[in-house]
């Protein structure tokens, strides 16, 4: 599908995709979404209470790299990762990835339209905890189909910080 020439649609940086009416990201990164107290954060996108964008996981996006503002349970980590590929943000994925299976490196499918995120469960991961679990599927558009990718994962807490670590 072409991309219209239109100012008013916000480009992103890595692809050719658009906003498509929705105040949500629907792929890769976009420096206005990135931006945006008004967007809806692409990991609420699916729950009944939306919060922007700035609400939500930009601050983990931000404060990842000094540690000023780390997510305090496995559910905001998984969240703010989700977010994290839609919006195409390579280095905070692997600086959340536990270095115990952490690849070198991640290449993003700059074709991928995610269409949103539901938790599904969570078990411990709590802001005391040093383990959890979190079941969730991630919905996507692959060439005009829907599906979603459904999976249980595994975090860790150390120094305070969360990780993934794998799906089971």
């Amino acid at each position: 599908m072409p991309v219209p020439d239109r100012a008013d649609i916000p480009r992103y940086k890595s692809c050719d995709l658009w906003l498509t009416g929705r105040k949500t990201v629907c792929g890769a990164y976009s420096e206005s979404v990135k931006n945006s107290s008004q967007t809806t954060c692409s990991c609420r996108e699916l729950d009944s209470v939306k919060l922007s964008y700035a609400q939500c996981c930009q601050r983990f996006h931000d404060g990842r790299a000094d540690g000023s503002v780390l997510p305090e349970t496995a559910e905001e980590l998984m969240r703010s990762r989700y977010s994290g590929f839609v919006l195409g943000l390579v280095p905070y994925l692997l600086a959340t990835w536990h270095e115990s299976t952490r690849p070198q490196e991640l290449d993003l499918d700059p074709q991928m339209r995610w269409a949103g995120l539901e938790i599904l469960s969570t078990r411990a991961g709590g802001a005391q905890a040093t383990r959890g679990v979190v079941e969730f599927a991630a919905h996507y558009v692959d060439g005009g189909n829907a599906a979603a990718q459904h999976e249980v994962s595994t975090f860790v807490r150390e120094a305070d910080a969360w990780f993934y670590v794998n799906a089971l």
